[in-house]
């Protein structure tokens, strides 16, 4: 499953007009920011907007956008994880598969307790999220 989605966009408020306009009728809301000032470098201010289940706290799905960097192209994509563990594997397979390391297996608390994630990209730097969340444990 999908989890979230960044999209670097070049006018944050525009395109949070359009993405609340085009998903508000599936039941998408704005659900807040993440002001990137108490994370480590390279992690992007966030606007996000999730579907209902997601808002809510529960296995559901989100964009973030985030504002393009100059010359910035490719996707960003979080895929779940059930466990830590299945973090790991993924973030290893990657490694193993050629991906180029983007921050290795680690909590990630400046988002929340209990976020677990690890990064990779691809040859043209499309980057992969594989990320558990405690709270959304079976």
């Amino acid at each position: 499953m999908i989890d979230h989605v960044y999209i670097s966009v070049s006018d944050i408020e525009k395109s949070r007009d359009f993405y609340l306009a085009a998903l508000g009728s599936l039941g998408w809301r704005e659900f807040g920011s993440f002001d990137a000032s108490s994370a480590p470098e390279g992690v992007p201010d966030l606007l996000g907007i999730g579907d209902a289940t997601y808002v809510a706290g529960g296995l559901g799905s989100s964009i973030w956008l985030r504002q393009r960097k100059p010359g910035e192209t490719g996707l960003y994509v979080g895929i779940v994880c059930d466990s830590n563990d299945a973090v790991n594997a993924a973030y290893a397979a990657a490694i193993t598969a050629g991906g180029i390391d983007e921050g290795a297996p680690a909590d990630r608390t400046y988002f929340a307790p209990g976020y677990y994630a690890a990064n990779v990209a691809d040859f043209d730097g499309n980057r992969l999220e594989f990320v558990h969340k405690a709270w959304n444990e079976k």
